[in-house]
């Protein structure tokens, strides 16, 4: 008894916090649920990132959820990757049984269902608010990165960049892009060397088929108009409840470089257009990236600097970035060392590799006199994680071994009749799904070259004209010759004229 009042201390006086915060759930000691030991994050600390990792079928995606709701609650708006598809169901509450009145009497608090505000976004052809972004808002360093391109090609787009700027031609659309690329090594290829340098096309060429590996995996959905703007990240409904904008992930998981081009154009916008927040005392967003493995697999070593430097930056404009994955392995080192909330469930250990791993992923957790955290992590149940998080000092606290709260809303998708319903009432959908094509670059373009073209075959025609004009001799001309001739002058004096009508004359006599 005395041990479980040392633990319930321990607890309490680990997570104490005197601003608001959100409750994940209660301690567990020798695999019984501390009731009232409560585990809670400070909402002061939610925008030092996080993490949540664990093996298929642990929970992952409902400890998500918990978090989603309790800060759409707080007035706290909320971005989330749905991959797979489950994540719809936070529009509708949740239904009660046995085992989640057990689990909430065991933890101290009674259970709650509730549904939340939500946006379905889309970036292909699913139903939902489209995302988009121009090729213009990526700049030419950033596109360069996630293209992969040599420092050669990259400075090749940066002077197509400046060249669009310079000539107000508008980069929208992958379109676009692809029809500058051409025409600096066709039809402008003079012009681009009198202003710019001359460009190879070898290198252009190269570049071209690095944009259509692109545009195969369905970028030429995300590039163009209208962009999305980022403040519509930002809304509060009615009853001051932060909306939960769910991006349907579910056709692009075999595309990564599409989700991994625009988790990080969408990064990278709100760095450049959220202002600073300084030590405002809670986020002003907060955004879980789903199966984060899909990002920094196929990332290059340039994106993943991005990334980087990124994740450790936009922390200071209130954004919170969460990664979730089944191992924290996938996750590079740089950036697990800028996380602040880590929220482990069970992994499994079938193989020497695993063993590994599991030793690797506990030596990254406080040390704890109550728990042997290797073992801890194979024996964890389902909805049980270990967690540790960030004081409102920022100094982690102990290390708990968690059974986490149940969802509030519906643990499951909504039906296609009630996401239809959801659809229609978005505010957002009449605003960005209306297709836009304005002129830009490639209509530009196109108008120039043929321009060119017609003023070329004009001038090539008066050419010929005067060539033909000048190769046929006139009739003056022919007169002139003739006339000039010492014998077509004698035959044609008068003299021989008489003496030819003479002698006629005599001979018809």
């Amino acid at each position: 008894m005395a041990d479980k009042q040392a633990f319930f201390d321990y607890i309490n006086n680990g997570y104490t916090t005197k601003g608001d915060f959100i409750n994940l759930g209660a301690a567990m000691l020798n695999g019984e649920t501390v009731k009232d030991a409560y585990v809670k994050v400070p909402l002061k600390t939610l925008n030092r990132h996080g993490l949540i990792a664990g093996a298929t079928g642990t929970g992952k995606t409902k400890t998500l959820q918990i978090i989603a709701e309790n800060l759409s609650e707080k007035g706290i708006p909320v971005l989330l990757m749905d991959i797979k598809g489950d994540l719809s169901g936070i529009a509708e509450p949740g239904t009660t049984n046995a085992k989640i009145e057990e689990r909430h009497a065991a933890i101290g608090f009674s259970y709650e269902a509730k549904k939340f505000p939500a946006e379905i976004l889309s970036l292909s052809d699913q139903e939902g608010v489209r995302l988009r972004a121009t090729v213009s808002e990526f700049g030419p360093v950033l596109l360069s990165r996630i293209l992969d391109l040599s420092d050669v090609q990259a400075g090749i787009v940066s002077v197509i960049f400046k060249y669009c700027d310079d000539n107000k031609m508008p980069l929208l659309d992958l379109k676009d892009f692809k029809k500058i690329l051409q025409y600096t090594t066709e039809e402008g290829k003079d012009e681009f060397a009198e202003e710019y340098g001359r460009i190879s096309s070898s290198s252009t060429g190269a570049i071209l088929r690095k944009v259509v590996e692109l545009e195969q995996q369905g970028a030429d959905l995300f590039f163009g108009e209208k962009s999305f703007d980022t403040d519509d990240l930002l809304r509060i409904d009615e009853n001051g409840r932060g909306y939960i904008n769910i991006i349907r992930l579910t056709d692009i998981q075999d595309r990564p470089k599409l989700f991994s081009t625009f988790m990080l154009s969408l990064l990278a916008e709100i760095y450049a257009t959220f202002p600073e927040q300084g030590d405002s005392g809670r986020p002003e967003l907060v955004i879980f990236i789903d199966e984060a493995h899909l990002i920094f697999n196929e990332a290059s070593s340039a994106l993943l600097n991005q990334i980087e430097s990124i994740v450790k930056l936009i922390r200071s404009k209130g954004v919170g970035l969460y990664f979730v994955t089944q191992n924290p392995t996938d996750v590079p080192d740089a950036v697990l060392s800028q996380l602040g909330l880590k929220i482990q469930h069970a992994l499994r250990a079938f193989t020497a590799k695993d063993r590994k791993a599991i030793k690797l992923t506990a030596e990254n957790y406080p040390l704890s006199e109550y728990y042997k955290t290797d073992e801890v992590l194979t024996a964890l149940g389902i909805g049980e994680a270990l967690v540790s998080a960030l004081n409102e000092k920022g100094i982690p606290t102990p290390l708990a071994r968690t059974m986490l709260r149940a969802p509030m809303s519906r643990m499951d998708v909504l039906t296609d009749d009630e996401l239809k319903n959801l659809l229609k009432t978005s505010k957002l959908i009449p605003k960005y799904n209306e297709v836009i094509d304005r002129e830009s670059a490639y209509e530009m373009l196109t108008e120039k070259i043929e321009i060119a073209n017609k003023e070329e075959a004009k001038e090539k025609a008066q050419k010929e004209k005067e060539a033909a004009r000048k190769s046929t001799p006139s009739r003056s001309s022919s007169r002139r010759r003739s006339t000039s001739n010492p014998w077509i002058k004698t035959l044609s004096s008068p003299t021989v004229i008489r003496s030819v009508l003479g002698i006629l004359g005599k001979l018809m006599k």
